[in-house]
């Protein structure tokens, strides 16, 4: 799959969960930055799983200052676990209309590659299934 076709995806998706290490694409990728952007504005439910890195703090204030959203939204969007040594080696997880037919996509977490990873719906569904037991555990409600 390419960024392109992800792009597409994401567009039609009513919910999307992420499991970023840097939040890069949702801050420093503008066809992303434009996307994400209009999606919120349509009501796309956007949920984010996150570490408590300084990249990611200083990428959530530009996420805040991007598309003006308040610390209740980001409070209410975003869980944020400590930080761990295995985020050098994470991909950024996207999970697509987990609610319904789950699509999960891989991508690498700090350069703009063309090149995507589309799971299988096996395994799309498993991680949709563990995106929600983390956020439960933590938040003590559905994603």
């Amino acid at each position: 799959m390419t960024l392109k076709q992800l792009i597409k995806l994401e567009n039609k998706a009513k919910e999307v969960w992420v499991i970023s290490p840097t939040l890069h694409y949702d801050t420093e990728n503008k066809e992303f930055s434009e996307l994400v952007s209009v999606n919120l504005d349509e009501k796309t439910k956007y949920r984010y799983i996150v570490p408590a890195t300084k990249t990611v703090e200083k990428n959530l204030k530009l996420y805040k200052k991007i598309y003006n959203v308040s610390e209740v939204e980001i409070a209410a969007n975003f869980l944020i676990l400590p930080d761990t040594e295995f985020i050098p080696f994470m991909e950024e997880t996207a999970i697509y209309n987990a609610s319904t037919k789950a699509i999960a996509c891989a991508a690498p977490a700090t350069e703009d590659s063309n090149d995507v990873i589309k799971f299988n719906e096996t395994t799309s569904k498993t991680m949709a299934k563990a995106f929600k037991a983390i956020w439960k555990k933590y938040k003590r409600t559905n994603p």
